[in-house]
């Protein structure tokens, strides 16, 4: 899977010295002026500043624009919290008090996706992947089948359609979400009840992408196909 190119990491595997510095004070706007200050690196402090997710995303879309890199510094060595973090777009994570190797081996596992780790994917509504604009990041059900990148795949869909039926064989009302039309139809004919046929997020990347094309003179069909299930 391709994902922006970590330069923090490739300098430090060269052997080159990065100077830091610690951000504490919780705030987008003071981030993005020691961004510009001279630093290599940032440290967006979640364990002992007031950062929430909210503000460390704020503080990353700050720093963005300027070249240094930031470094999120989580509260804990949480597999969702890690999901959510990496979601937001930060590529380089510092956890606190990793006591044990399978502690780490434990982390490690949760920053990569399948197969060789566990973290959700989930990348059509992420701004790690641009919102789908970094074609080769992937989705969820097919990427635990084995079928990473191909949320199409007939054995993909097969299982979906069997959830459907053994769901509704209970008595219990199916959902799924698909936002390919003609998936979705088939998952109303099959029963599913509630059906979500989009995510707002691709549909503002499609529209404002297609709205630029046709008046920039660029192909219109540029906008990220949805792909989500």
């Amino acid at each position: 899977m391709r994902t922006p190119d970590n330069l923090f990491k490739q300098a430090l595997a060269r052997g080159e010295t990065q100077i830091g510095l610690w951000l504490a004070l919780a705030d987008a706007y003071a981030a993005e002026l020691c961004a510009g200050s001279g630093f290599d690196w940032l440290l967006i402090d979640g364990e002992h500043a007031p950062n929430d997710l909210r503000s460390t995303l704020a503080c990353l879309q700050a720093v963005a624009a300027y070249p240094v890199h930031p470094v999120v510094r989580l509260p804990q060595g949480d597999t969702a919290l890690i999901k959510q973090v990496l979601d937001l777009g930060a590529s380089t994570l510092l956890v606190p008090m990793v006591e044990s190797a399978e502690q780490a081996r434990s982390l490690v596992r949760a920053m990569r996706y399948p197969p060789q780790g566990v973290r959700g994917v989930g990348s059509a509504i992420a701004r790690s992947s641009r919102w789908a604009r970094h074609a080769d990041y992937r989705h969820d059900l097919a990427a635990s089948m084995g079928h990473l990148g191909q949320p199409a795949h007939p054995e993909v869909r097969a299982a979906i359609e069997a959830a459907i039926a053994r769901i509704r064989a209970q008595g219990k009302p199916a959902g799924v979400l698909a936002s390919d039309e003609a998936f979705a139809r088939r998952c109303l004919a099959l029963g599913a009840q509630f059906v979500a046929v989009g995510v707002d997020t691709s549909l503002l990347v499609r529209a404002t992408t297609q709205l630029a094309a046709a008046f920039k003179g660029g192909p219109q069909t540029a906008s990220p196909a949805p792909r989500a299930y």
